[in-house]
């Protein structure tokens, strides 16, 4: 893999597919471009699933809620695409046990939630991680002691999966490299260039760590930008309102012996009956997600203390023996759906109930732009944004002639090439163990496994190399300093927060969100890049900011 560095380097002069945003949705754009054989340059602002795709709500799932609004044909889409992602990326894509309480008064009786459970099974073609349970109360008290018992009716148990985001899409983009294609983070498209008949004919795009500049020729130009989406329209000329809807969801961190779940646990809010989850995180419980709707600057998301509040209500709503306070709340991060506006005569809808589709758009200058969907169904959006750009170059003849299917629903991303079939993380650990030879205790070793597939062996040879690697990034963490290496050397990474949050998960697990081994972290990257001391310096601000934000509500208990 070239480092960032070298990646803006490789930027063509000219590019079949020119795509906007390292988001998920442009990384399955990007990938499924490069595996076709077209010519794929992707360009990012800031870091590779810097926005939505990195504050998410982690999970990989049919979107059960949306049979209550009859949207079947998005639940078998998501639950279709979670079976092939589970395929394609096993290390980081992992069945989880979902429990769905139903207490005396709920909106849906049990038996109606029961016959929705069947009908989730079906339309995953019965392929689901595992079939449903319907619980007893009895059960359920054994299943998960500390849920609220009172007025419990029941619980079905069923399964959909967790992932982690960030590497999801980082995974998808270097998937993309290894077949041709370019991406480039820290690189801004300043402007859309066009021709002598209006049409988009590439861009322009700027490197944000030193300012240069490059212009790239591209017969087809995709936004694939999330909340970002009309800021890029926008470059493509004057725009009468807004495509996007965009709703901030948030959630909060909290320790494990807080709030002890064994299952995901579905809830429904107390006040507004929201659904929401608490959800199981190896040290840690995350709670969320929140739904409202945002009108600033994208990026700028933070959680307030209202949203706090509301969702430490609805856990202590359910689990009263346990109960949750402010002062507990290690972390908190706040993301964007970018949700497509719904039409003038339904714009009075709740955020929750505006829909999760996604769309495809062409404008008259031929830019093409995604918005909407889902982190499930990304594989299959990408696929069909492809399509739409090989029509329009199959239109314009600039079809290259040696192109072939993508087939991106069968080929492992990188960490799963070499998988087990039985999924055993442990046998991959095992091999770990026998490369590294050197200090590296199980858990570190699951931990680089559940991380990176069978790239840990990767880590593994360095740590072989150079013992010193082996130390935690933290003290008393699992997370070592050869992932910082790893980090610059193998996956583009060009800033602190860029190993702090997206890299590894320290900013959201470490009760210090890694603030006491910043400038650790900091000088090595620093010997590694060769940043002069202005540069590390920036570098570390940028990830102290970033933690200042994730903090903010507690501003308002301040005064």
């Amino acid at each position: 893999m070239p480092t960032r560095e070298e990646m803006w380097e490789k930027i063509p002069e000219e590019a079949d597919v020119v795509v906007i945003g390292g988001g998920i949705t442009g990384a399955g754009i990007v990938r499924d471009a490069a595996r076709r054989g077209l010519r794929a340059v992707l360009f990012e602002q800031n870091d590779i699933a810097y926005g939505t795709s990195s504050r998410s709500s982690k999970l990989i799932h049919g979107g059960l809620r949306y049979l209550e609004s009859y949207e079947f044909s998005l639940v078998f889409e998501s639950v279709s695409e979670r079976r092939v992602v589970m395929d394609f990326a096993p290390h980081l894509v992992n069945p989880l046990a979902f429990l769905f309480p139903v207490y005396k008064g709920a909106r849906k009786s049990l038996r109606m939630i029961t016959a929705g459970m069947w009908l989730y099974d079906g339309l995953a073609l019965f392929r689901s991680p595992k079939r449903h349970r319907a619980l007893k109360p009895k059960e359920v008290a054994e299943e998960e002691p500390i849920l609220k018992q009172e007025g419990l009716q029941g619980a079905p148990l069923y399964y959909d999966c967790s992932t982690d985001d960030a590497r999801l899409t980082l995974e998808t983009i270097i998937d993309a490299i290894r077949n041709g294609g370019v991406a480039v983070n820290w690189a801004r498209v300043d402007a859309l260039t066009k021709d002598d008949h209006g049409r988009v004919s590439g861009v322009v795009v700027r490197n944000v760590r030193d300012g240069s500049l490059k212009e790239v020729r591209s017969h087809t130009v995709i936004n694939a930008t999330g909340p970002w989406t009309d800021e890029v329209l926008a470059m493509s000329g004057p725009r009468t309102g807004k495509l996007l809807r965009p709703t901030k969801g948030i959630h909060i961190v909290v320790d494990k012996e807080k709030l002890p779940v064994q299952h995901a646990v579905v809830l429904f809010h107390p006040a507004d009956k929201r659904v929401l989850f608490a959800l199981p995180w190896g040290e840690r419980t995350y709670v969320g997600t929140t739904d409202t709707d945002y009108d600033g600057a994208p990026g700028k998301e933070f959680a307030t203390l209202a949203d706090v509040d509301y969702l430490i209500q609805a856990a202590n709503h359910y689990f009263p023996s346990n109960p949750i306070h402010r002062a507990d709340v290690i972390c908190t991060w706040a993301g964007l759906r970018p949700l497509i506006a719904p039409d003038l005569e339904v714009s009075d809808l709740a955020e929750s109930q505006v829909s999760r589709e996604h769309q495809i758009l062409v404008g008259e200058d031929g830019l093409i732009t995604i918005a909407g969907g889902k982190l499930t169904t990304y594989r299959k959006m990408a696929k069909e944004c492809v399509d739409t750009a090989v029509q329009i170059l199959k239109l314009s003849g600039k079809l290259p002639e040696d192109i072939h299917s993508a087939q991106t629903f069968k080929h492992p991303l990188p960490g799963a090439v070499g998988w087990p079939a039985d999924d055993d993380h442990n046998k991959v650990a095992d091999q770990v163990s026998q490369v590294c030879n050197c200090e590296l205790d199980a858990q570190a070793r699951l931990h680089l496994v559940d991380t990176y597939g069978m790239r840990a062996l990767e880590l593994a040879k360095m740590c072989a190399d150079d013992p010193s690697l082996t130390e935690p990034i933290v003290p008393g963490r699992i997370e070592i300093m050869a992932q910082v290496d790893f980090g610059v050397r193998e996956e583009m990474a060009a800033s602190v927060s860029d190993i702090m949050i997206r890299r590894t998960q320290i900013f959201f697990r470490d009760h210090d969100q890694g603030l006491g081994s910043v400038d650790k972290v900091a000088d090595r990257m620093a010997a590694l890049i060769g940043w002069s001391e202005t540069e590390k310096r920036k570098s570390i601000d940028g990830y102290k900011a970033e933690v200042a934000l994730s903090q903010k509500w507690k501003e308002e208990l301040r005064g």
